[in-house]
């Protein structure tokens, strides 16, 4: 029998070992850093410049990591290593924003993030000391009644443009809720505002409007969720219980709904994570108290994002004070928001469709 000839492999080439880039990545940082110390030292810089030297260290890495893996792996692996590193570059440049504001926030925000910022209200204090209790307490009861508003009202209008909307009314919803969707808040606050002067009087700013003008900020938030959950069920469903002589709103309650659920639920508590930390429309309606105020329905109600913006804006003689309350207050913002997306990812999992058997 005849040897057969191996025909050759261009792909085949050698490869760096696991190790190689990381390596290349230390190195080229460890140059980088010592350079710009070089020219700190020679006075070429007043200070040392951490940031250059990150960029100019990754800069070094991307070339040296292209040019090694074109001299031993070949010119394809090595464009797939460079398109690599640029796309965990633009990652990490998107990412670093936040990461900088997370650790300000946390950093800045603990030296007022204790027992009395969560037990105080405002009342009374002008320097230090004080809490956020009241403004926690109108954030909570503000954002339950827009969410008991919106919630009913945007998931019955997604049921109503999935399951039975056809023709220019349906179109004509689409439209405004589109329309809703891209409006500036302040303008949400401005409409409730009006509406509460032209029933209660002029000047008129309190709890309620505020839950309302929270409430037309979700409403459209609410119906484009639903919307895209409640078609993603499928159809075979929905034609197998009508095919029974299952009435079509007990399909829609015993079938459809259940099915998307999870979603449903996801996009709800996304909605009041996106609306919780809205200022201006709050401002506008429920204006602003340092009193606690547990009636939707009298007064002024203080708000977390208001009272972050007064104690950030409105400093009194200790600036310092007022700066720590809103560092903290922005914190305690933060985890909440942060709890809400936990509690709508826990919701998701539990309520989604058991697919095994």
């Amino acid at each position: 029998m005849a040897a057969t000839t191996a025909l050759p492999n261009t792909y085949a080439t050698g490869r760096l070992a696991k190790p190689a880039p990381w390596l290349i990545l230390v190195g080229s940082m460890a140059v980088s850093l010592l350079a710009f110390v070089l020219l700190e030292v020679a006075g070429t810089t007043e200070s040392l410049n951490i940031t250059g030297a990150i960029v100019v260290g990754a800069i070094l890495f991307a070339v040296l990591l292209f040019v090694s893996s074109w001299l031993i792996e070949g010119s394809r692996r090595a464009k797939d290593r460079l398109i690599t590193t640029l796309v965990s570059a633009a990652f990490l440049i998107a990412l670093a924003p936040l990461i900088s504001l997370v650790i300000t926030v946390i950093v800045s925000g603990s030296q007022r993030f204790d027992l009395t910022f969560f037990t105080w209200s405002m009342r009374n204090i002008v320097g230090e000391g004080g809490g956020f209790i009241h403004a926690i307490t109108g954030t909570v009861l503000m954002t339950l009644t827009a969410a008991v508003i919106s919630v009913p009202v945007g998931l019955l209008t997604s049921i109503y443009l999935v399951e039975y909307g056809r023709g220019p009314l349906a179109r004509a919803i689409t439209f405004l809720v589109d329309v809703m969707t891209g409006i500036p808040s302040i303008v949400a606050g401005l409409f409730a505002y009006a509406a509460f002067a032209l029933l209660f009087g002029p000047g008129t700013k309190i709890g309620f409007a505020g839950a309302v003008s929270l409430a037309v900020i979700m409403i459209p938030v609410v119906v484009r969720s639903s919307e895209d959950m409640l078609r993603v069920v499928p159809n075979e469903l929905r034609e197998a219980a009508l095919a029974l002589g299952v009435p079509r709103w007990l399909v829609i309650l015993k079938v459809v709904l259940p099915t998307s659920i999870a979603g449903i639920t996801t996009g709800v508590m996304l909605a009041i994570a996106r609306v919780i930390g809205e200022t201006a429309p709050l401002l506008v309606a429920a204006g602003f108290t340092n009193n606690m105020n547990y009636n939707l329905f009298e007064g002024r109600m203080q708000s977390l994002p208001v009272a972050v913006y007064n104690s950030y804006v409105s400093q009194g003689t200790d600036s310092q004070s007022y700066l720590d309350r809103a560092w903290a207050g922005a914190l305690t913002l933060i985890l909440i928001v942060m709890l809400l997306n936990i509690i709508a990812r826990l919701i998701a999992r539990y309520f989604a469709p058991k697919t095994g058997r």
